[in-house]
């Protein structure tokens, strides 16, 4: 299969964004797929989690080289790094990415720069691209929707989850301006529990996505920050792993299923 390009994203913070970014990945690693993350977030909390702590070349280098039209397939397998506890290829980032807004604001196209740099073919040989996105609805969240195939918004089941989450809709149509075939994959509830807020929120969202919202939930539980302090994704043997590994497979599945409709619809346009 071509290569199939998701951002991970929700204007909120603390959703969880990178803890499922780390664990979608290793567990499609699992599954026998190349998986490449690309941190896009000036934090650098997926970096952290990888364990990259060298200080070189980060993806401010590769954007700006891009824009420049410099960039070279050498220089972007330069910056690649490598996570040997979860055999993850990985883009990281660094603070210098916060002055993205400014560094772009000039640039003709700006909106498309991270999609000219995924057309590169050393990306090529990765099934999957995800992106862990910063929680904005600036330039770089704009890019990343603009280059990806879907989009999967993690959504804490706690107080105010849904505040901003119609901006964030705003967003994503803004970007299929730009991008028409770019997909809400699904909405994944985070941080539950068995309070009345969880089962709240769980019903809004059901009301405004509804077979969108994937089965798969994800509970609230402290593994989540040990295996950030641990530098690696959770144990399938853990509550909260198999749970990112029955997400995953769902998510493997909702794919299938849509390649399966859209090799239809080549074959029924053959026909024609």
């Amino acid at each position: 299969m071509s290569k199939k390009v998701i951002a991970i994203a929700n204007q909120k913070g603390g959703v969880g964004k990178t803890t499922t970014v780390v664990n979608l990945a290793a567990n499609l690693v699992k599954e026998g797929y190349k998986v490449l993350c690309i941190d896009f977030d000036g934090q650098g909390n997926l970096s952290d989690y990888l364990g990259y702590s060298d200080g070189q070349y980060v993806i401010t280098d590769i954007l700006k080289a891009e824009m420049s039209k410099q960039l070279t397939d050498e220089d972007i397998e330069g910056v690649i790094k490598h996570s040997k506890s979860d055999g993850i290829d990985y883009i990281p980032s660094d603070i210098s990415l916060s002055t993205a807004d400014m560094f772009m604001a000039t640039a003709i196209g700006r909106e498309n720069v991270l999609k000219k740099v995924l057309a590169h073919k050393c990306f090529d040989k990765y099934d999957y691209v995800l992106i862990d996105c910063l929680p904005s609805l600036g330039i770089l969240v704009i890019n990343a929707l603009v280059a990806s195939d879907g989009v999967v918004i993690p959504v804490q089941t706690q107080k105010f989850a849904l505040n901003g989450i119609v901006q964030f809709e705003e967003i994503i149509e803004l970007a299929r301006e730009l991008n028409p075939d770019l997909q809400l994959y699904g909405v994944l509830e985070t941080m539950c529990d068995n309070t009345n807020m969880t089962k709240a929120v769980d019903e809004a969202l059901l009301q405004m996505y509804n077979s969108k919202v994937f089965n798969t939930r994800i509970s609230k539980s402290v593994m989540a920050s040990n295996s950030t302090a641990e530098q690696k994704a959770l144990s399938d043997r853990s509550k909260l792993g198999s749970q990112y590994a029955e997400f995953t497979r769902e998510l493997i599945s909702r794919l299938q299923s849509e390649n399966a409709m859209e090799l239809d619809g080549i074959e029924q346009g053959d026909d024609e």
